[in-house]
């Protein structure tokens, strides 16, 4: 079981002015309910399956999303942290900002992917900051906040999740 986490990054769904749909849609795509990642013990990848123990809004403030990725990664203990919104060109767009500053190593292969796949769909993929990286045993992907963004982007890079979480476990590369 992979267990996720998701930080929505959005000044109006924080202020709950707008509902945050492009967290829903990351719910909806991986299938699985809220649960707690406490009542799961870590060992290794059985399957594909995903399961949210964890899900947070939080305005844009860089300081404030780098505190919940770091608490996500290191009390949560979260295999995957999915970021949504703030990765634009606007002037509080931070999340890229906040998520290379908690990783120990970048995975640059998973935004180049989003983006080249993304740029298929439309040109303005091209515009997206998105990173990943890799923060102890946590991978942290920014996605866009779009929920069909979002969607395409999942659509993209899921299947190499089961293989990159296992790799974090100590796996390897022929696991």
């Amino acid at each position: 079981m992979i267990r996720v986490a998701i930080l929505t990054v959005s000044d109006s769904c924080a202020q709950q002015k707008r509902e945050d749909i492009s967290g829903q849609t990351i719910r909806e795509i991986l299938g699985s309910p809220l649960l707690s990642c406490e009542s799961k013990k870590a060992g290794s990848l059985p399957s594909d399956k995903f399961e949210i123990c964890e899900y947070k809004v939080v305005a844009d403030q860089q300081e404030t999303i780098e505190k919940e990725l770091i608490r996500f990664a290191d009390e949560v203990r979260a295999d995957i942290v999915f970021t949504t919104g703030g990765t634009g060109l606007g002037p509080r767009d931070v999340t890229p900002e906040a998520t290379a500053a908690v990783c120990a190593k970048m995975v640059p292969g998973i935004a180049e992917a989003m983006r080249l796949e993304g740029l298929k769909k439309t040109r303005n993929a091209i515009l997206s900051r998105s990173v990943a990286g890799v923060r102890g045993n946590t991978l942290i992907i920014n996605l866009p906040g779009s929920p069909k963004a979002v969607a395409e982007s999942l659509e993209i890079i899921l299947d190499i999740l089961p293989h990159a979480i296992n790799m974090l476990r100590g796996g390897g590369h022929d696991s």
